[in-house]
């Protein structure tokens, strides 16, 4: 039981990361932190795409990317390892 509930709080962190960086974009965060949402939140109301300024909106959201990936990729090999029905496969 333990392993299976380590695999899901993994799932769950990726899940908390995303929601964060969308209270944050949406500008329902704390704005004194500075975060990957705070930082696309700023980059888009300053228009930062409009005026060609991409440095300020690709770094944050692809780090988003690669990070909630990365988290969902050691979830579900976690997963896999843990699981038995998964495990026969």
């Amino acid at each position: 039981m333990a392993p299976l509930v380590v695999a899901n709080t993994v799932l769950v962190t990726a899940w908390a990361i995303l929601s964060e960086v969308v209270l944050d974009f949406f500008g329902l965060g704390d704005p004194t932190l500075i975060s990957w949402g705070t930082m696309l939140y700023n980059a888009f109301n300053g228009g930062a795409l409009l005026n060609n300024h991409w440095w300020l909106v690709y770094p944050p959201g692809v780090m988003v990317v690669l990070l909630l990936v990365g988290v969902s990729m050691v979830g579900y090999a976690m997963d896999e390892i843990v699981n038995p029905r998964l495990r026969r496969r």
